[in-house]
């Protein structure tokens, strides 16, 4: 049966929506919403009714009806680390990330997709979440007592590559073992193990290769001197781990066709930097692999820098040996939304019902320290 689903993602400053039927996209938005309308709104929390309306208004640009739905489905942060899968989007879903004190947009994706399941009374779904945390108890543990790894990467489209793979070799996500690297303004590189995400870097917490703009690892006592020294604020520091480190700092922009244009020019310190980030992309690709022992089925290369050819064949001509590696270029979040909708409808893969509690809240080992949140 061919389904149409509305699927939705809420970012910081644009909201992205997309209406798929079939494997047919009927419409696509990315809606960039000005700093001044946002400026209306104390948090997050409040731009609800605000979002609501947004896609209220590109569904109308389209003359689609929102009543043509057979399901919805979209990016739901705020649930907290779950397994990964499919979640029915119901009240406690709503009521847990309005409240969970996340102040980022991405919370408003569970409570604008349930407020279209009320009003047409179809279901409503969030897919591979983005807190989903199903890491090995053994890749969690670091040198530093009380601080442990989590899992925050783009999981949706991670899972939504690794499930193609599995397809495109004639099997299913569950019976294989990839590397996924998702390289766009963050860069997340996940093994991934019948079906599960058991050892990734945490975008979030600025672990991992360095990234268009993210500074990734970094040698810590550094850091800690500028801190402590007073060349550099807290508040200077996050930004550089979080939004002008990488490729932005370092070159002036994370944009890889001006990059690859300083390269053609002949620009020594971008050709080194540009080749350092897929180097980094390709020593986590190689430590996953023995994270899988070496049984590793294949590689598969995501996210917008993945169309860049100079950063693909530099990193594959260091992992290949490991498995052949396949690209996906480009972001599959809008796609693994729907085909997730698709699978719950279809019942190819079962719908679970959130309760709230967490996949991992800290170990309960004797001798083990508290963890330190951030």
């Amino acid at each position: 049966m061919t389904y149409r689903i509305l699927t939705l993602s809420p970012g910081s400053t644009s909201t992205k929506v997309a209406v798929f039927e079939g494997q047919e996209c009927l419409m696509r938005a990315n809606v960039t919403h000005p700093a001044e309308e946002l400026a209306r709104f104390d948090r997050a929390v409040d731009q609800l009714d605000y979002r609501i309306k947004t896609v209220e208004a590109e569904l109308d640009r389209a003359d689609i009806a929102l009543d043509s739905m057979d399901a919805f489905s979209g990016y739901c942060g705020g649930m907290g680390p779950t397994r990964g899968g499919i979640f029915a989007i119901d009240q406690t879903v709503c009521d847990h990330v309005l409240n969970c004190g996340m102040n980022h947009p991405a919370i408003l994706g569970a409570p604008i997709l349930f407020s279209f399941a009320q009003r047409t009374g179809k279901p409503a779904f969030a897919v591979n979440q983005p807190d989903t945390d199903e890491l090995d108890d053994v890749a969690r543990i670091t040198g530093y007592p009380g601080v442990y790894r989590k899992s925050h990467v783009h999981c949706l489209n991670q899972k939504e590559c690794a499930i193609r793979f599995a397809q495109s070799i004639g099997t299913t996500y569950d019976q294989v073992n990839v590397i996924v690297a998702h390289v766009g303004g963050g860069l997340s590189v996940a093994a991934h193990r019948h079906g599960w995400m058991v050892d990734t870097n945490d975008v979030l917490e600025g672990s991992g290769p360095f990234a268009p703009n993210r500074s990734g690892d970094v040698p810590l006592k550094p850091v800690v001197s500028l801190l402590a020294g007073g060349t550099q604020t807290k508040a200077q520091v996050m930004s550089v781990i979080g939004r002008t480190g990488g490729l932005k700092g370092l070159l002036g922009t994370d944009d890889a066709r001006q990059i690859d244009q300083m390269i053609a020019d002949g620009d020594p310190w971008a050709t080194l930097v540009y080749d350092a980030m897929a180097y980094q992309t390709a020593k986590a690709i190689g430590a996953l692999a023995a994270a899988l022992e070496g049984a590793v089925d294949g590689i598969v290369l995501t996210g917008g820098v993945s169309h860049d050819k100079i950063f693909v064949n530099a990193v594959t001509r260091r992992v290949g040996w490991i498995a052949p590696v396949t690209v996906y270029a480009g972001d599959f979040e809008m796609e693994g939304a729907a085909s997730g909708a698709v699978r719950a409808l279809d019942g190819t893969e079962s719908v679970m019902t959130y309760t709230g509690d967490p996949s991992w809240d800290g170990f309960r080992l004797a001798g083990a320290p508290a963890d330190v949140e951030a």
